[in-house]
Formats: structure tokens, sequence, C-alpha cells
């Protein structure tokens, strides 16, 4: 049964590890949302787009003049911040941008009856280069490079001449201004935005529709963080029944060096280099310990063990992401590997942290059954939080499971931090009743001073790597994303080094001296008797090693 288990373990990954990467294929079947998000992507000059909507089709037997679908291209106003928090899951693009509003966005509606497609640019992303077809789209980037340096980098000055698939024709803002047929634009003229329209065929092959369109990003004024989304506005316009549609995408999103998105590029060399620094920490920890092998218990090795694992994990995520910037998708045995290394990493994490905060092998060595409960909660939503997590990883954005794994996996990662909070709460309590009613008072406070460390670190290890590293992602520009990793990295090493700190094997820890002190205490009471004056008593100490003590001395 368990070799059953992991065999069906490793399939499900081999199973999805097919879809990682950054040239996208979505399929979707009697999907009935209003609005599919499909990429989101970060693109420096030079960057291009490639859609490639093979088929769609329509499980429906309403007239196709009533149905409005299409694609939208968007970016947000503010460049520090992201789309997921302007997101409006109400709003219908196809029809809330029909008259220019400010908004950077390009839209793609479909006329499926006349099998057009009716492009309409607006606002900065007037100079994005849109084609048909990723050939046609080269051409007219080449044609345009020379004027553009020609004018001073006037790029909304420079009209693309229609290619003989395409139709364009301006905004009637424009057509009604002389001084812009004459090449001078005034600031105050230009209040409303400029858009542009093109029309574009829309294949059909029995009941299936298909369709391509070509993106390049020609200069830095509008490289960016775009967001493609599929929008089916039926239901929204008539309040009637939805849609249900099929659809099979292929999407390919690339920056002029690789296949990583504008904010992933430096991850590769910071996921190598962290690797480094865990490693290093991980050896020296190894050091210490069998420096001080006579004060060195069993979580200490956990611990070390813990160290390795999140090295190896964050190697292997270095090795993936740079197959995905190389060829565009996941190698499946490095990524197969990744996920296996960081299943482990947080179950030991958690485990550990659980374990330190009981005081297990430091202050006691038999676990209650409260604590018990503790870890039959933390390790079934450890399992399920990292199970949540590498379905997102190799899930497509587009799919309707990946919002619900998301959810899960923030709820859950969520649940598990609280949880390892209450066994170090447990831990003080029982200490501040020990200070108060044995005889070590001095001995207790310093092992309650250590714990209280230990919840003030745990906390802050909590806020920086699920809050405030959250927040730095949704604020900071498109291009300095990989902040949010590096600052997770990061605090992970400071935490980990802390605690490696706070309770190393040394002869002059707090938590290591209460069995000292016992045996001390002991050859004291049979000294005192007179009759076993001079015998030499051999002791078992803490760790569980003898140690031969000779209380004449």
């Amino acid at each position: 049964m368990a070799g059953g288990g992991v065999g069906s373990f490793f399939l499900l990954l081999l199973a999805v590890v097919g879809t990682t990467g950054r040239i996208h294929r979505l399929t979707l079947k009697e999907d009935t949302r209003s609005r599919v998000h499909l990429n989101t992507f970060g693109y420096y000059t030079n960057g291009t787009l490639l859609v490639n909507l093979t088929s769609l089709h329509f499980r429906t037997d309403i007239a196709l003049e009533k149905i409005l679908i299409g694609f939208s291209l968007s970016k947000p106003k503010t460049e520090g911040v992201t789309p997921y928090t302007t997101d409006n899951s109400d709003m219908c693009l196809l029809r809330k941008y029909n008259n220019p509003n400010g908004e950077s966005i390009i839209l793609f509606k479909f006329d499926l009856k006349n099998k057009t497609v009716s492009m309409k640019k607006s606002g900065p992303q007037t100079q994005l280069l849109i084609s048909d077809s990723a050939l046609d789209g080269s051409a007219r980037a080449k044609k345009e490079e020379k004027p553009v340096q020609d004018k001073g980098g006037k790029v909304e000055e420079q009209k693309v001449q229609p290619s003989g698939k395409t139709r364009r024709k301006r905004g009637t803002e424009n057509n009604k201004n002389k001084d812009v047929t004459k090449g001078k634009v005034e600031t105050k003229k230009r209040a409303k935005p400029e858009t542009q329209e093109e029309t574009f065929k829309l294949g059909k092959t029995n009941d299936s529709y298909s369709f391509t369109f070509y993106m390049k990003v020609p200069s830095p004024n509008v490289q960016g963080l775009y967001t493609l989304r599929f929008h089916n506005c039926y239901e929204a316009h008539s309040g009637n029944k939805i849609v249900p549609f099929d659809m099979t995408v292929e999407i390919t999103a690339k920056n002029p060096r690789n296949y990583l998105s504008a904010g992933e590029i430096p991850l590769p060399l910071l996921y190598l280099v962290m690797a480094g620094f865990f490693f290093t920490a991980a050896l020296f920890w190894v050091y210490l310990l069998l420096k001080h092998r006579y004060s060195v218990f069993k979580i200490h090795w956990l611990m070390a063990a813990l160290a390795f694992t999140k090295s190896i994990s964050i190697l292997f995520h270095a090795i993936n992401y740079y197959f995905i910037a190389v060829k565009g998708s996941a190698i499946e045995g490095w990524a197969v590997m990744y996920y296996i290394t960081h299943l482990l990493k947080g179950a030991l994490l958690f485990i550990t942290l659980a374990l330190i905060g009981t005081g297990w092998a430091f202050v006691k060595y038999i676990l209650s059954d409260k604590d018990k409960k503790i870890f039959m909660i933390v390790i079934p939503l450890q399992v399920l939080a990292n199970t949540a997590y590498i379905i997102i990883e190799s899930t497509e954005e587009g799919t309707m499971d990946y919002a619900l794994w998301k959810e899960i996996l923030f709820l859950v990662d969520l649940i598990c931090c609280g949880a390892i909070l209450f066994p170090v709460v447990w831990s003080i309590r029982h200490l501040q009743e020990a200070s108060s009613t044995d005889g070590k008072a001095a001995m207790n406070l310093a092992k309650l001073k250590l714990f209280r460390h230990f919840y003030v670190m745990i906390v802050c290890y909590i806020y920086f790597t699920r809050i405030i590293a959250i927040l730095l992602k949704f604020t900071v520009p498109f291009q300095w994303q990989w902040m949010y990793n590096f600052l997770v990295e990061v605090s992970s090493l400071v935490f980990f080094v802390l605690t490696g700190f706070k309770f190393r094997p040394a002869s002059n820890n707090p938590y290591l001296q209460l069995a000292q002190d016992e045996d001390f205490t002991m050859d004291e009471v049979l000294t005192e008797s007179g009759l076993l004056t001079g015998v030499t008593k051999v002791k078992k100490t803490s760790n569980g090693r003898e140690q031969i003590r000779d209380s004449s001395v």
C-alpha cells in the first residue's frame, strides 16, 4: 500500500510537470466564466507575445450576433501596482472601453457572424505593434525602426501603413484636429486619448473558430506588466443564461533574451546564491554539532537535515528556472526533484518548529497529548499546502482550479503558521508556573526569556514572509517583482541562523544547564550523609551519555 501511494504521487508529479513553463497551452471544456485570466507577463523592449486560438466552440443555440466575446490586453495605470490589486470581477472590458477612457488597453472584439475581429488600441498602447502573424509583426517593426530613430523617439507620430490583410482608421478626435495633419501636436489639444482600430480575419472550420495575433513592445515607453484575458460578456449584457464554450489557446510570451517575465529574470541567479548561503550555514551547523557532541540532542540533527534540504530545494528551483528561461518549459526530472525536496522541506520546517516550541528534548522527553494533537494537525495541513503549491506551479492560470488551489494554499499556510505558535505559548506558561513553584527560578526565567525570543522570531518570520513580502510584490514596479522572492529567502536565512544561535549545542546554553544542575544537587545530597564520602558515582546525563564524576572533588 505504501509503495503504491508513493508511485501514485510520482505519477501525479509527472502528470502536472508537463504544463510548467512560459509556453502555455490551455484547454477549457464547457467553461461558463464571463472572464478567464490567461496570462500576466512583464515585457521589456522588444518583448513579444504570440496568441494562437486554435479552437473556440460554443455550446448554445443563441444567435451569433448576440454573443459578445473577445480578448483584452491591459496594463495598470499605476506602474507600481500589479493587475491583481486593480482587478474588478464585475467589469466587462469589451463594453466599458468602447469609448476611450484614458486607459491603456487593447481590445479584440469577435464578430462571429461576419467572421472578423475588430481590434481597438487606446492610450499609450497605440505604440504597440499588433498583427495577425509573427512575420507580419516583425516586418512592421523593421519598417518603423528607422523613422522612430529619426524623429527623436516620437513613436505616436509614426503611423504604420496597413498591410493587405488589415485596415486602420483614425479616431474622430484626430480627424477633426488640423494640427495633427501638419505634424504639430500641442499638449493642450491632446486631452482625449488617441485610438487606433484594425480589423483581422476570423477563421472558421465546421463549428470551431480560430484566431492568431502577435504583439511586440517597440520602445521603453510601453514596456511593463501586461495582463491577457478572455471575455464572455453575454451574461453581463442580458442577465439570462450563460454561454458555455470550449477553447484551446496557445500563448508564448518572451523577452529578448529568455522566456522569463521581467520580474523573474534574476531568479535563477538569486536562488543559486541563496542555495550556497543555506548550504554553508548547514555545514557550519554540522561543525558545531561535532564540536559539542556531548551537548547535542536529536533535534539538533533534525535542524541540520532541514538546512540541507532547504539548500537542495532552492538549488533545484534555480535549475528549474534556468531551463524555463532557456527553453520556455521545465525539464521533468529537475521539476520533480524540486517538488519532492520542497515537500520535504515544508514538512521538516514545521515539524522542527513545533518540536522546539514544545520543548521536546530540551525541557522534556515525552510529548503530551496536547502536543501530539498539534502534530496531527500541522503535518496533514503541510502536506495539503505543499500539494496545493505544486498544483499551482504546474497549472495554467486560466483553469478553473487555479484560483481555488491558490486560496487553499493561502488559507492552509496561515493555519499552519498559527498552529506552531500554540506549543510556544504553552511552553512559556509552563515555565512561568515552574519559576514560581520550584527552587530553580533563575534557570526557568532564563528558559522563559529564550522561549519569548523564539515566539517573537516566529511572529516576525511569518510577518515578513507572508504579509510584508506579498505587499512588496503588489507595490514594486514590474521589473522588481523578484524582490518578493529575495525578501522571503533572506528572511528564511536570518530566521534559520537566529534559531540555530538561540538553540546551539553549547555548555552555556540555558537548555543544557538543567541536567547538569540536577546532577550537582544529587551529588550534594549523597555526600551530606557522610557515608558516601569519596565514593565515585556514575551518572547519566540528559543526552543519554554516561559521565563519571568524583563527589570528593
